[in-house]
């Protein structure tokens, strides 16, 4: 991968008001954007519907402040970037050859590389150009998908076994049996459907007895 700083809090109020919109729990940076769209197969949840939430997106995953301008054209690249990750995502997940178009949609991101990732504090900290930052900024999670996408680290890519879900990721658990973009998400409303579905069973006298 290609490094990219966890996703954190920040202070900036625009940030923190939609900070709880955002599904933050998967490990990679483009996959956390991929996740701007969810419940893909279900009914899906578009969480950066305007310009401003997708300059708190980045905001909240360190890529700049969330008071940078985003215009509405961006925000079309942005999601147009954001579903050739997923498509070329979900092509290699299934073993399948990615779309060419995609492949090179990510490719003419990266070459709008311009950001610079530098050490304080002891934690790594990207500094954007004053020029359109939050397109520098993308192009940073462009970066991160083609490092990704292409074996540039352990681990295979995978999509979520959640029902309704659909998201990416990438399994580097032992014997890769792991399913679930996210724990804290789509794990968690497993485990749940599944208790459920032990007390329903349980309840008619199926898989268990009453209480």
């Amino acid at each position: 991968m290609t490094g990219s700083p966890a996703a954190r809090s920040t202070s900036s109020p625009a940030a923190a008001r939609h900070h709880g919109e955002f599904r933050l729990g998967n490990e990679i940076l483009a996959f956390r954007f991929v996740a701007t769209l969810s419940e893909r197969r279900g009914d899906p949840v578009e969480r950066i519907a305007v310009p401003e939430q997708l300059g708190a997106w980045l905001a909240v995953n360190g890529l700049g402040d969330a008071d940078m301008p985003v215009s509405e054209a961006l925000l079309r690249d942005a999601r147009e970037l954001r579903e050739a990750i997923h498509r070329t995502g979900t092509a290699i997940a299934a073993g399948d050859v990615p779309d060419p178009a995609d492949e090179d949609l990510l490719n003419r991101w990266t070459a709008r590389h311009r950001a610079r990732l530098f050490l304080t504090g002891g934690r790594a900290r990207w500094r954007l150009p004053e020029a359109d930052p939050a397109r520098a900024a993308l192009a940073i999670v462009a970066l991160d998908a083609v490092a990704t996408l292409g074996g540039d680290g352990d681990g295979v890519v995978k999509r979520c076994e959640q029902r309704t879900c659909g998201g990416l990721f990438v399994d580097t658990s032992r014997g890769r049996r792991r399913r679930w973009c996210s724990m804290s998400t789509c794990g968690n409303k497993r485990k749940k459907a599944n208790l459920k579905a032990a007390r329903d069973g349980a309840a008619t006298g199926h898989g268990g007895t009453a209480n």
